[in-house]
């Protein structure tokens, strides 16, 4: 089937979700993607930031194997033998206590934000109201369900779902005095992403992430940290917070944690997760014993492989490698990146949209975010060369495009569009 037939069919069977790439993959092997022609492709995207050990890779393929002959799933009625073991290399890696496991990031974050709500109610004194706001971020993304939706920071992902969870109220991110003006003590929750990765690959400031834990460890609200995409050793640690020296109450993670499979996780304190007994929060599907067994494959390979080292060292090398192309191309605003989650932030949303088909044709995936910024979110298994491939391949599209696409003119932003970034709910 070409892109042609696929798209014709989905057209007629799917729901228009999706705006896909003309591209219809096949198979991938290591740090590459095949489509049907059989064409390569250096993939640095890795499924949006999930194929953290690339495709086929043997051990991951040896306890897919070895587990779905045995038990795939079963119900959560019952023990099986990996839940524990994966918390156990949960609990050692965050620092934290306790694990409840899902099928995706935003339910990860979805149970969370019930955490924060019921922690709230179980803390309240008996003469005061509990606690029930939360503080989310402006420029957040943190998923497609309702609560997640809620708390995502940038309104053309709420404003066709309106109205959205209440409760909800944007802090401009990275601003320490809006922090400080929004929190009192019917916050119950400052929920954020220590790396916006949506939002265009923006770090948290260490002032930021350091207030926002002595706001809450002040006044018995809980720290949310979604570590959805920056987690599982992405940037160079196993969880992005660990680069600022600070613990949250509440973290969550899921795409690189199972390999591919369908995995989420809520990792907290253990006075966080006294909040939940037992039929308050649940999961058909979440930790079945194959998605488990793999998720523990995938940390051993990342430890014994020495992958955190490894991704902190080509991460310096990239963002060194983008700077000296910022001083080529001109249309390159600003590169970002913490281990391998980098961006570089162009001058143009149409120069960036070009950029990203442009790249394929010169045997390179990559995507766009947050309108202008191209995001690299290769497999930890890259090594420089790859790197070197695909800055090549930039320089030569840039030199290509930016002649085409010049630095668009300064407009003023309707003061509605401003407003709704910040909007209370």
């Amino acid at each position: 089937m070409n892109a042609g037939q696929a798209k014709q069919k989905e057209a007629q069977l799917l729901l228009p979700t999706y705006d896909r790439v003309p591209l219809v993959l096949e198979h991938g092997k290591d740090v590459y993607v095949y489509d049907v022609d059989g064409r390569k492709y250096l993939d640095f995207v890795s499924g949006i930031g999930v194929n953290a050990l690339g495709y086929g890779d043997k051990a991951v393929l040896k306890t897919i194997a070895k587990q779905s002959s045995r038990l795939i799933h079963c119900s959560n009625l019952y023990f099986h033998e990996f839940t524990a073991e994966l918390a156990e290399r949960l609990t050692r890696i965050s620092g934290l206590d306790r694990v409840f496991l899902s099928n995706s990031g935003t339910e990860a974050w979805e149970g969370a934000l019930k955490i924060a709500r019921a922690y709230a109610k179980k803390t309240a004194r008996l003469d005061a109201e509990p606690k029930w706001r939360v503080l989310a971020m402006s420029n957040s993304f943190h998923g497609r369900t309702f609560g997640s939706l809620s708390t995502t920071g940038q309104a053309k992902y709420r404003e066709a779902f309106a109205p959205v969870v209440p409760g909800i109220e944007f802090v401009t991110f990275n601003d320490v005095e809006d922090l400080k003006q929004k929190f009192n003590d019917s916050v119950c929750a400052i929920a954020l992403e220590v790396v916006q990765g949506e939002g265009g690959i923006q770090p948290v400031s260490r002032e930021f992430l350091e207030t926002a834990r002595a706001l809450t460890a002040g006044s018995g609200a809980l720290l949310l940290i979604d570590e959805i995409q920056s987690g599982l050793g992405r940037t160079g640690e196993w969880f992005a917070y660990q680069h600022y020296g600070i613990k949250p109450d509440v973290v969550t993670v899921a795409k690189p944690i199972a390999g591919g499979l369908p995995l989420g996780a809520i990792i907290t304190t253990s006075e966080a997760a006294g909040a939940l007994t037992a039929g308050m929060h649940g999961s058909t599907f979440g930790g079945g014993p194959l998605v488990c067994a793999v998720a523990c494959t995938v940390i051993d390979q990342i430890e014994e492989r020495k992958l955190l080292n490894s991704n902190r060292d080509l991460g310096k090398y990239f963002v060194k490698k983008l700077e000296g192309l910022q001083k080529k191309h001109s249309c390159i605003m600003q590169v970002r990146g913490l281990g391998l989650m980098v961006a570089a932030e162009v001058n143009s949303a149409d120069l960036a949209k070009a950029t990203v088909p442009a790249m394929q044709e010169r045997g390179v995936i990559i995507n766009r975010t947050h309108e202008t910024a191209l995001r690299f979110l290769p497999p930890y298994t890259i090594k420089k060369k790859h790197i070197d491939e695909v800055v090549k391949a930039l320089d030569a599209t840039l030199s290509q495009l930016e002649p085409m696409y010049p630095k668009p003119k300064a407009q003023n932003v309707p003061e509605a569009e401003l407003l709704a970034q910040g909007s209370t709910h």
